[in-house]
């Protein structure tokens, strides 16, 4: 069985977690990872964008001057691609980029995700996050105690406003509750700081 060391928030070790196996001990499936992050990625985008294609351009079709004896290039039409002011060759249309992944891959790729970053010791375990006030040097000086720079997701098991606001002008930390947790999160950032709590809510969730 997976363990895990659990710390107070001045960095000292209190105690220690033996976390389920079926949650934070599955094999790495680098491939799976990789398609739910990418199914992800294109569900957030919009697909709103569009350009207008020369039948939609305002302006006359005309030519705009005779074929012969002007001494110009031949024209058909003000609104080709190439003129000024003209339409877009294979203007972008808005579409939906939205891709479908089952609940069973997206529940294997997220185990597998955090149990490699258990495995490589990028998860740290929080006996509790309790902070005095709303301030940025309260969570600054949470991090310095466990030395971590780059960045970190801070899982918490329920909403703290307290901690949200503390963490706001920092841009290297990302919150987030355990409910709203997913593969692309865990995989985007370097450390994990989650507290004991939040990983009983995981484990109820991913078992």
């Amino acid at each position: 069985m997976p363990k895990a060391k659990v710390y107070n928030m001045k960095a000292e070790e209190v105690g220690s977690l033996t976390l389920k196996e079926s949650v934070f001990g599955a094999d790495f499936n680098e491939a799976l990872i990789h398609q739910v992050i990418v199914a992800y990625q294109n569900n957030q985008r919009q697909g709103t964008k569009a350009t207008l294609t020369r039948a939609e351009v305002r302006g006359r079709s005309a030519k705009p001057w005779k074929q012969k004896h002007t001494g110009r290039a031949r024209q058909g039409s003000r609104k080709a691609p190439h003129m000024i002011k003209g339409g877009m060759a294979f203007a972008l249309k808005p579409r939906d980029y939205s891709q479908k992944v089952n609940k069973t891959a997206k529940r294997a790729a997220f185990v597998s995700a955090i149990s490699g970053k258990l495995n490589d010791k990028q998860i740290i375990v929080l006996e509790s996050l309790k902070l005095k006030a709303p301030k940025t040097k309260e969570m600054v000086k949470l991090l310095n105690n466990f030395k971590l720079e780059r960045s970190v997701l801070l899982v918490l098991e329920g909403a703290n406003e307290n901690a949200l606001r503390a963490c706001s002008n920092l841009p290297n930390v990302t919150v987030c509750t355990a409910q709203l947790l997913n593969t692309y999160e865990v995989v985007k950032n370097n450390k994990l700081l989650i507290t004991q709590g939040a990983i009983k809510q995981i484990e109820e969730a991913y078992a």
